[in-house]
């Protein structure tokens, strides 16, 4: 088996210089390290992490917490953080704190004590992951990205602009001439889902369209209140009947399609349709979706970056807060 004293003797240096190259490669210079690399991969010689960690104080490990690991958007979210990671040389460990199921906030708990434990080097947070939980994220010692609006700015963070994307969608549907619009928000505790809903009215108010609050279907951003949604559109009738719907999420969108396509509702022919979102899977959609927004990967690429910024100690100033603009995508479906 290879070890760090075969590496030096292969290399003609010494134990110190091949432990500099594999921890602290900005101390050697390229000719050293160029000698070093080429015993490593001769030898086969891996280090030993646990060693490694003891030696450096990282254990080049990254924690990425998810409320719904059965949801695409954070499907992208941890593919694209992932990714970055590993180019910077570092393992994601995935958590999924399981919203749907009723169990974030006992995983949550539960899962910050293990990471503790193992000591990890950084903490990315996807929105809704530690729900409620504001005071066990301001007191980690670990540093954190949070993708989402977080209120306290307790710690790094980056989100969409719910607000704008959601403002575009409703000047869209106005200037397309539709006044009779509904909207499917949603869970009303979510910042983000209110933050959709007061834009995509603003937009409508802006562009002369009046909008109330009896207008509004709160739905979980799950697949079942957008069927149940969907049910209530089609009970409406005579000049209640809306003429265009919009969804807070991709989810909701999609059980409300299931639901007016076995109703024989057709889009846009009787309703449009327009979402906040945009995932790939949409790209098999069809009618295509007309929506608002970016791909989460944009989101989970800028938080790893901010959070090797604080790993790295290329940044240490206080927590910022970042914005993401949505854009708008029009097609068939309004």
């Amino acid at each position: 088996m290879s070890t760090i004293s075969k590496v030096a003797e292969r290399a003609g240096v010494s134990r110190t210089t091949v432990s500099h190259v594999i921890n602290h490669a900005d101390r050697v210079s390229k000719e050293l390290r160029d000698r070093v690399n080429a015993a490593i991969e001769e030898l086969g010689y891996a280090p030993n992490p646990q060693a490694q960690s003891l030696r450096t104080g990282r254990t080049d490990m990254i924690a990425v917490l998810i409320p719904d690991i059965g949801n695409p958007f954070y499907t992208e979210i941890v593919k694209a953080a992932q990714d970055g990671l590993e180019k910077a040389g570092l393992e994601a460990l995935v958590y999924n704190t399981d919203v749907p199921g009723g169990h974030w906030q006992t995983h949550g708990r539960d899962y910050l004590r293990q990471l503790s434990r193992k000591r990890v080097d950084g903490l990315v947070v996807g929105e809704f992951a530690l729900h409620g939980m504001d005071e066990e994220l301001a007191r980690l010692d670990t540093p954190t990205v949070f993708i989402g609006h977080l209120p306290s700015k307790s710690v790094d963070s980056v989100h969409f602009d719910d607000y704008g994307g959601g403002y575009l969608l409703g000047e869209h549907l106005a200037r397309r001439g539709h006044t009779r619009v509904v909207e499917v928000t949603g869970p009303a505790f979510f910042k983000s889902a209110m933050a959709r809903a007061d834009g995509f009215e603003k937009g409508l108010a802006d562009n002369g369209v009046r909008f109330t609050t009896k207008q509004r279907f709160e739905g979980s951003y799950l697949p079942p209140s957008g069927q149940e949604a969907a049910r209530w559109i089609a009970s409406l009738t005579g000049k209640d009947r809306p003429t265009a719907v919009f969804f807070g999420n991709y989810l909701m969108a999609m059980g409300a399609l299931a639901e007016f396509h076995d109703r024989g509702i057709r889009i846009p022919d009787d309703i449009a349709v327009v979402i906040f979102g945009d995932l790939p899977q949409l790209e098999y959609v069809r009618p295509r979706l007309t929506r608002a927004a970016e791909n989460p990967g944009v989101l989970a690429r800028r938080a790893t970056e901010m959070l090797l910024e604080r790993v790295n100690g290329t940044y240490d100033g206080p927590p910022r807060s970042e914005v993401i603009p949505c854009r708008l995508q029009i097609f068939e479906s309004s």
